[in-house]
């Protein structure tokens, strides 16, 4: 089908990224419907996956419906008598259909209901009038008002681009389609199983959960291959960043919509909430209940370090997201040729970037350690067993850390014995300690986000409060992010000796200037643009983070034949 000018209406804002329970199933929501015939997969993932992610066009939904969902109605029964009156944001449920809408207005007069749905845009240029998902959707709450006893002889639409009403004929096709779509939903929902995504479909341009569902890097993977150009992913909030506090004796807390941080009773320092991906606040720094509710509330984690950069771990509210996924991952977890097979693939990816890393930028004749480095990349394909790749893996780091001091300027304080950790010893081993913390809380977010447990992972062992999965997906990132990040900070000269504290046996640490230093190259490096190996368009490496660990949640439940690695030319 040819997509019109305007499309139909899944970016309407009215999504809570919920998934539905067992008992909320029984009943099918009126905007599920609408989304169903715009797209199956699309109403899968919102309404039993509990996708859900905010864009210009669910914005615009909420703008246009600012006035409908200022005070809610109730109805009651049918009153022959009664004035002619108006209701405004309605629920309407009907247990004999196993329908729940909620109508923007109904206009009653006497026993007869008009239910009217508020519609952003412009009345589209068809014969109906509207497209056929927005009049299923003002259909079903006809039925409803039915139900309970009123006459509907029609339905209506208004569109707040054009600030035009348009009627909806209640056929008995159009009530056809709205139930049986309706019975479809059901049915997916019983059965689990994620519809395919569409191909090279003009739809997905709009969809704000097109970064979440991966369309057309989905069919790629599948060898469902188009003549249409892969569209570039955008993440749901491109303009959200982080907030990192590290003042030592401040205090976060919330104020209206907006995050603010204090020290000793004085504002330094304030930022709106939905500006903020999520908060990460090192040592003495105390947040309030209040904030704390706020950040669960709206899906933001906290991140909690130590002052010398030790990640302890994380606070979230619950998990909205439906269960499918980790019940995908702990299946695969309980195999071991499934753990073998995907621990092989990062240490593949992680090899080849080492190795990428050391060609480009190592000065020397190191010819044969790159041979060797290829050899071991082959080598961890075959292994046989965890056992084996982690000593091939081993292998590598001494050839990769061996060779790494000469990636550093002359002068660079490096300890003889290469990498060393708990404690780091030396400057550079302390960033590289501090920004793998890091890039583990990303990874961490990327597997949540994606619906993944974060702790359970494939070539990392669980452990009680090890973040196993996490560290499986940033391997093949170390080397581009934090291996890449620490040569850049010493040989630009960014970080000087003031910029660490060194005690002796008790290793060395960032000093509070060293980590406002590395927490900005840090942010930079993740926000810089990246040609995907894969997909081939530019993305910034936190996109990146967050494509693997959605395409790895989609390897788990088999809708796509392999995990990709992440590779640099």
């Amino acid at each position: 089908m040819s997509l019109p000018e305007e499309e139909p209406s899944e970016p309407e804002g009215s999504g809570d990224g919920q998934g539905a329970s067992p008992a909320e199933l029984s009943l099918v929501p009126a905007r599920m419907i609408n989304e169903y015939l715009y797209c199956p997969r699309l109403a899968y993932l919102e309404w039993i996956q509990g996708e859900w992610a905010p864009n210009v066009f669910t914005a615009e939904g909420s703008y246009a419906h600012r006035r409908v969902d200022r005070h809610e109605s109730s109805l009651g029964p049918p009153e022959p008598e009664a004035d002619r009156r108006e209701l405004r944001s309605v629920t309407l449920v009907s247990e004999a259909l196993g329908l729940i809408a909620k109508a923007d207005l109904v206009e009653i007069e006497g026993a007869r209901a008009l239910p009217v749905d508020t519609k952003r845009g412009k009345v589209p240029q068809v014969e109906e009038g509207a497209y056929l998902p927005e009049r299923a959707q003002v259909c079903v709450q006809a039925l409803i008002l039915r139900d309970q006893g009123y006459e509907v002889p029609k339905g209506a639409l208004y569109f707040s681009g054009s600030k035009k009403r348009v009627n909806v004929s209640l056929s008995a096709e159009l009530q056809r389609t709205a139930l049986g779509a309706a019975q479809a939903l059901r049915e997916l929902a019983a059965g689990q199983q994620t519809p395919p995504p569409l191909v090279a479909d003009p739809k997905c341009d709009g969809c704000s959960l097109a970064p979440l569902c991966l369309p057309d890097e989905i069919n790629l993977l599948c060898g469902k291959e188009s003549e249409s150009p892969l569209r570039l992913v955008r993440p749901p909030r491109a303009d959200a960043q982080p907030l990192y506090v590290q003042e030592q004796g401040s205090k976060l807390g919330i104020s209206g919509d907006r995050l603010v941080v204090r020290l000793k009773g004085e504002q330094i320092g304030s930022v709106r909430l939905e500006h903020t991906s999520h908060v990460a606040v090192f040592g003495g720094v105390q947040v309030s209940t209040q904030a704390l509710r706020r950040l669960a509330q709206s899906e933001r984690v906290l991140a909690i370090y130590s002052a010398g950069g030790w990640f302890y771990g994380w606070v979230q509210g619950h998990q909205r997201r439906s269960l499918d996924v980790r019940r995908a991952q702990f299946r695969t977890a309980d195999e071991e040729r499934g753990c073998l097979h995907l621990a092989r693939r990062f240490i593949q990816a992680k090899i080849a970037n080492q190795r990428t890393l050391l060609r480009r930028n190592h000065p020397g004749q190191i010819t044969r350690e790159l041979e060797r480095l290829v050899t071991l990349r082959k080598q961890a394909r075959h292994a046989e067993n965890l056992g084996s790749l982690l000593g091939f893996e081993g292998m590598a780091a001494r050839i990769y850390w061996g060779a790494f001091p000469g990636l550093l300027k002359e002068g660079t304080r490096f300890m003889p014995s290469g990498r060393n950790r708990r404690p780091p010893r030396d400057p550079v081993n302390a960033v590289l300690s501090f920004l793998a913390a890091l890039l583990t809380k990303d990874a961490l977010l990327a597997c949540s986000f994606a619906g993944l447990d974060p702790s359970l992972g494939f070539l990392h062992q669980p452990r009680p409060g090890k973040p196993a999965l996490a560290l499986d997906l940033m391997e093949e990132f170390r080397p581009l992010v934090i291996d890449s990040t620490t040569l850049r900070a010493f040989n630009t000269g960014n970080l000087t000796e003031r910029d660490f504290v060194f005690a002796g046996d008790l290793g060395t640490t960032l000093s509070g200037s060293g980590r406002k230093k590395v927490l900005g190259s840090y942010e930079q490096r993740l926000g810089q643009s990246v040609t995907h190996p894969v997909f081939g368009y530019q993305v910034s490496y936190r996109q990146v983070l967050s494509i693997q660990a959605r395409l790895l949640g989609r390897y788990l439940t088999k809708e796509v034949p392999e995990y990709p690695e992440f590779l640099t030319r």
